[in-house]
């Protein structure tokens, strides 16, 4: 159950003082969305310079090892996502300030014991395969305890409802990751690269202690997964099976066509980064947003919903226009050697994030909503839907096939996801008005 604020209680900035839905809190909601777009500015700046750097400096093959650590990172950071912070997002979005610091002291340590327990299967498994692959797990297995713990500062700062911590943090890891990105080009190895990259991660994480006068609370992990297990593992499950979806795809198109093919894939992505910045930058602060939206207005959360999904699909749109009429010459100016090949699949790509735009606003209602049943089933859907369209194009048409079977993934997983979000968007008025007679 959320944690009510209780009179003469300090409550956390995100706390409205009552459930107005005027000029005040309308400015209240566009000054968190915006410290959440800045925020996720300053960290994808970060990834792509990392990403830009490493394509350009060990070229298409190395650059296809560095981006299956990076797929596999995604995996860990989902996981703990669904165990320690969405939860924590959920269901402690603009409580009481005490309420918070302890809750956020468990959810920062569990996700650093996440990230201590994981990071060292990955060191084992990364020693045990050797070679450059082996390197580069080995070296994410080391940083991932930094990386997890520095997230999950992120969502609990917007939870509190202060963005602006999280900028800072972010803006932190950019700037520890200057030095050590050079000192990586020196060295010259996949591996280097991601030390520098998860290890500016860990100074940034130590930052967030420091923040927040936090300190993570490992030993309280258990009483966190206990308290929050029902919606814990539904959102891990639904998590990983997102991101697993990503590393399958990955895994299998480097089988099939080779571990060139993931560099490429992962180079037409990157010049879909600006967006993604957006795309994620909304995502921190969207779900506590719809809660809020749930809480002050509940008959506006599909409206809020269809907003904030439309918006972002048509923001793809324009940007993937925008990337048709990059010339060859400054395309390689970023890219390098990888650019020739990203640049066949714009096209594709831009779709997939139309889609993933279009249902991240779903997304969003459905956690507010606390129907977690019916996101994960969404997400299962949608997953599965994503390692079929992406594997079955590239053994069907390679490369390009990959990113056309993905495209048409993610828009039937989307149409899942809204289906889903009407559904529970009438449970919960009939529960509503069933809550009314009653009383």
């Amino acid at each position: 159950m959320t944690p009510m604020t209780t009179e003469g209680e300090k409550t956390t900035p995100a706390q409205p003082a009552g459930p107005s839905t005027g000029p005040s809190a309308r400015r209240g909601v566009i000054g968190r969305l915006s410290w959440g777009l800045a925020d996720q500015a300053a960290s994808s700046i970060s990834n792509f310079a990392v990403g830009v750097y490493v394509a350009r400096s060990l070229g298409v093959t190395a650059f296809g090892v560095f981006s299956l650590a990076w797929v596999t990172y995604g995996v860990v950071l989902n996981v703990s996502r669904g165990l320690a912070t969405d939860p924590l997002v959920v269901r402690f979005s603009g409580v009481p300030e005490k309420s918070w610091r302890e809750a956020a002291g468990r959810a920062s340590g569990t996700a650093l014991g996440t990230g201590l327990a994981l990071g060292a299967v990955s060191a084992v498994t990364g020693l045990a395969v050797g070679g450059r692959v082996g390197s580069a797990f080995a070296c994410l297995g080391v940083v991932l305890p930094g990386l997890l713990l520095q997230d999950a500062w992120r969502f609990a700062f917007f939870a509190a409802g202060d963005g602006r911590k999280a900028f800072v943090n972010d803006l932190v890891w950019g700037v520890a990751l200057v030095p050590a990105l050079l000192v990586a080009a020196r060295v010259g190895s996949v591996g280097a690269f991601v030390l520098a990259w998860g290890g500016s991660a860990a100074v940034a994480g130590a930052y967030g202690c420091f923040q927040s006068g936090i300190r993570p609370r490992v030993t309280g992990a258990r009483a966190w997964l206990r308290a929050h297990r029902d919606l814990g593992t539904r959102y891990l499950v639904e998590n990983v099976s997102n991101s697993g979806a990503s590393q399958l795809r990955a895994y299998g198109l480097g089988v099939i066509v080779g571990v060139g093919a993931v560099g490429v894939i992962r180079g037409a992505e990157l010049l879909l980064g600006p967006f993604m910045a957006v795309l994620m930058g909304l995502s921190l602060v969207t779900v506590a947003e719809a809660a809020r939206v749930l809480r002050r207005a509940p008959h506006r959360l599909g409206q809020f919903c269809l907003v904030l999904g439309g918006g972002q699909a048509v923001a793809a749109l324009l940007w993937g226009g925008a990337l048709l009429l990059i010339p060859d010459r400054a395309g390689e100016l970023v890219l390098g050697d990888v650019w020739a090949a990203a640049s066949e699949l714009i096209v594709p790509v831009t779709l997939g994030v139309v889609g993933a735009g279009l249902g991240t606003g779903a997304a969003a209602g459905l956690r507010a909503l606390g129907a977690a049943r019916r996101s994960l089933r969404s997400q299962l859907f949608a997953s599965a839907c994503y390692v079929v369209g992406g594997l079955g194009g590239a053994a069907a048409g390679g490369t390009v096939g990959s990113a056309w079977g993905v495209a048409a993934a993610t828009v039937c997983g989307s149409a899942v996801w809204w289906l889903h979000l009407r559904r529970a968007l009438r449970e919960h008025h009939q529960n509503t008005l069933r809550e009314v007679r009653t009383t």
